[in-house]
């Protein structure tokens, strides 16, 4: 778990001077380090007391939510579920997507940026109230404004925090694609590379086969048939397509190999 000891722990008799200091273990007569896990886990950036850190750190924040939660609730819960399934999921498909991928594009690729990003890009949904998040009908018109503004969230809560400026861009842009029909705004000088494409192709395919309160979980080939439509329409590189296929028929019996595209 990449512990640290900072000298050999001693031997013989246990000395008396038992001390407790809040960042080490409790040790006798030694100092043992923190686990490194707790300070450079992305889970450091998830909990309560992190966020409301970061609320704190951006007064634009507030004024995104103002009208839909002034009092800054945070769903704890939501998010600790989005941890145990999609954001894992979303990860671990960025994974499959880019070992699939040919070399000329994988070599394009900003490994750990766009895992940080696959991991935290829907931390802004903590601040999205329960009723939307889990409303089991359509959303009308406000209700998805409200939602959109996950992804920007997500963005001003993080780009607080140390992380670099690619892995932020991408979880702001998570729901953009190449054609610049999706949210939030982005300008002329937009560009969805391949780390951003790879991130879409990944968080779109583990939503639409979770079971949702809306929506029942969609078969690999029903998720698939939809993203493919986006890379005839030109959102999406055929190639993150073909990777994303490779790797759902390498991990699952739903997908035949060939049964998608000809």
């Amino acid at each position: 778990m990449g512990l640290e000891i900072t000298r050999a722990l001693g031997v013989g008799a246990i000395q008396p001077n038992i001390y407790v200091n809040p960042n080490k273990y409790i040790t006798f007569g030694n100092e043992l380090t923190a686990d490194k896990f707790e300070s450079t886990s992305l889970d450091r950036f998830t909990s309560e007391t992190a966020i409301r850190k970061m609320i704190q750190g951006n007064p634009k924040i507030t004024k995104l939510v103002k009208i839909f939660n002034p009092e800054m609730k945070l769903n704890i819960k939501e998010l600790n579920e989005l941890k145990k399934h999609h954001l894992n999921e979303t990860l671990n498909i960025v994974k499959g997507i880019t070992a699939n991928l040919p070399f000329a594009l994988s070599s394009r690729v900003d490994i750990k940026e766009l895992q940080d990003a696959a991991y935290l890009h829907d931390i802004g949904k903590v601040l999205i109230p329960s009723e939307i998040l889990n409303k089991p009908d359509k959303l009308n018109d406000l209700e998805t404004e409200i939602m959109h503004k996950h992804s920007e969230l997500s963005y001003e809560l993080l780009k607080t925090t140390n992380l670099n400026d690619k892995t932020l861009k991408l979880i702001r842009n998570h729901h953009q694609n190449a054609k610049k029909t999706g949210y939030p705004w982005v300008g002329k000088d937009f560009n969805a590379d391949i780390n951003l494409q790879i991130l879409t192709a990944a968080d779109k395919y583990s939503a639409l086969t979770e079971k949702r309160s809306y929506k029942s979980e969609l078969t690999p080939k029903q998720a698939l048939t939809i993203i493919y439509q986006d890379v005839k329409e030109g959102k999406l590189h055929p190639f993150v397509f073909k990777a994303l296929v490779n790797y759902i028929n390498n991990n699952s019996v739903s997908v035949k190999s060939g049964e998608l595209v000809s």
